[in-house]
């Protein structure tokens, strides 16, 4: 067996604890373990405040290549007087295999005593990084509540720069500030007019990419990032009125109302958990707002009124649509939506219209795959499921419950892409913190390079979480997939007999993956969830 023995002292001097008796102090208690062959390692005049210590990174790097089988030392706070620190030390270690012991406390993990001590010293370690966490965050939202630019995607209408001013001591300080782009903010203007006009957001959408008129990065209009414009209390100019209907929506509101836009904070959680509106803070920034507050309360009142009635559309109203979700264009893959149409003359009632979502956004430039009617695909799904082996699915609902009880490979891939994201977003919050408070230039430009690496790297992540998300083996589903086991063992068409519209669309997601639509060949294409 060989070991290794590590000493430190934070000033030169050979009384007390000196490197010469910690090292005397470990042989001894070494050669009690019948240990021969060591390895020294000293630093003295270094502290333990943190391991930036020249032969402590050399022990860590032969460690890793396995060059000893135990590591003693005179006293914990040898190794590091963080708690952190230490505690990576002691993980980094178990990793490899190599033994910790420390003389003066008796931490020894060749011993079950010896091993319970990591799990404390990691309970600590655990403690200390929520602190400086929660610390970060609340300075995060100090510095929010001023309205000051913190980082992150830059809207559509600013670009952020980095701008000089003198404090109060008549010190030069730098800072990253949104500056306006004005051929974006004129495509700004252009969209609330012409919201207020056609009062839809299809009918915007379709009117832009039709008029050639880019979004960000020279991409087409969507419903979505309209609706996120439109929502956004950037672009507002803020006055007392604006305040108070934000403070009634729940918001935080912070700042004087002077004119300028809005920039809000603390919206989520992360990729996947929004906050409640009563825990956003919205700002008073130091950009100037571009749309009157009259006309922006009056949009956020007919994008509520549409937001009603397009619940409805979407089925989770009082529509009797059963594909929502499932539902895919069979010519492009884009998801097909549902959209009313005209009244029957014979039944008196509006029927409603499966569309793919890429064909109504860029009014047929995109693609031309034929609308169909919900009552009729719908009716020829159930037929088709009806012809489908019983038997086959019954057992296919079985397997898949038994692959819901073991859990899954896909699901502990979602985990790791969403801890990945997690380490991310906090890395970069952390350098978005750092840049607004350096001052020189070199170290700026470092950190915006690195900051845009993350970033790349960071979308990569989110397009897989996001593709990987879609899987229909959750625990939610288990339930259903018993349910929908019972109704299929059950002898006649109970399907038909339940009424619940959600009730029925639960049914179909516990066993279809999804349904493909194409109006020139009218098939309809039907993918079951493999167990």
């Amino acid at each position: 067996m060989k070991a290794a023995i590590y000493s430190r002292k934070s000033i030169f001097t050979g009384k007390g604890d000196s490197i010469e008796n910690q090292i005397e102090l470990c042989k001894q208690y070494g050669s009690n373990l019948g240990i021969k062959d060591y390895i020294i390692y000293e630093d003295e005049g270094f502290s333990g405040g943190n391991t930036n210590r020249p032969r402590f990174q050399q022990l860590l790097k032969d460690a890793k290549k396995n060059l000893f089988n135990v590591l003693i030392c005179y006293r914990l706070d040898r190794i590091s007087r963080n708690v952190a620190d230490f505690s990576t030390t002691l993980d980094m270690l178990q990793k490899y295999n190599i033994n910790f012991i420390s003389i003066r406390e008796q931490f020894d993990t060749t011993t079950p005593m010896g091993r319970a001590m990591i799990y404390i010293a990691s309970v600590f370690a655990q403690l200390e990084r929520e602190t400086i966490a929660e610390r970060v965050r609340d300075n995060m939202l100090q510095l929010a509540k001023s309205g000051r630019w913190l980082g992150g995607q830059e809207p559509f209408g600013f670009a952020a720069e980095r701008v000089t001013y003198i404090d109060s001591e008549f010190k030069e300080r730098s800072l990253m500030q949104l500056c306006p782009l004005k051929s974006e903010l004129n495509i700004i203007n252009l969209i609330f007019s012409k919201y207020l006009e056609l009062r839809s957001l299809s009918k915007v959408s379709r009117y832009l990419n039709s008029s050639n008129i880019k979004g960000k990065n020279g991409g087409q209009w969507s419903t979505m990032q309209l609706r996120r414009i439109l929502t956004s209390p950037l672009y507002v100019k803020s006055s007392e009125t604006t305040n108070n209907f934000l403070k009634q929506s729940g918001m935080n509101v912070f700042g004087d109302a002077n004119g300028n836009g809005y920039l809000t904070y603390n919206k989520t959680k992360n990729i996947t958990t929004d906050r409640d509106i009563t825990e956003w803070i919205v700002a008073v920034s130091r950009h100037q707002g571009i749309i009157n507050a009259e006309d922006w309360i009056k949009v956020q009142g007919i994008l509520d009124k549409n937001r009603e009635k397009r619940s409805k559309r979407l089925g989770t109203g009082d529509n009797t649509a059963l594909l929502t979700g499932l539902l895919v264009c069979a010519k492009c893959g884009s998801s097909m939506k549902v959209k009313q149409g005209h009244k029957s003359k014979n039944q008196n009632k509006r029927l409603d219209y499966y569309v793919c979502s890429a064909k109504d956004n860029s009014n047929g430039s995109r693609c031309d795959n034929k609308n169909i009617r919900v009552d009729i695909l719908d009716n020829l799904l159930i037929k088709q499921i009806k012809a489908y082996d019983k038997d086959l699915l019954i057992s296919s609902l079985s397997s898949l419950m038994q692959l819901y009880e073991k859990g899954t490979d896909e699901e502990n891939h979602i985990n790791a892409l969403k801890t990945s994201i997690n380490e991310k977003e906090h890395i970069i919050s952390n350098l978005v913190k750092q840049l607004a408070l350096s001052e020189k230039e070199e170290i700026s430009k470092y950190i915006i390079k690195e900051v845009e690496k993350l970033d790349t790297e960071l979308k990569d992540l989110k397009f897989k979480f996001n593709n990987n998300y879609t899987t229909k083996i959750t625990k939610s589903s288990f339930p259903k997939v018993s349910l929908f086991q019972e109704t299929l063992c059950s002898p006649g068409d109970e399907y038909e007999v339940i009424k619940d519209v959600i009730h029925k669309r639960n049914l179909l997601n516990t066993i279809i993956d999804t349904i493909s639509w194409n109006g020139d060949t009218i098939e309809l294409k039907i993918k079951f969830i493999k167990s």
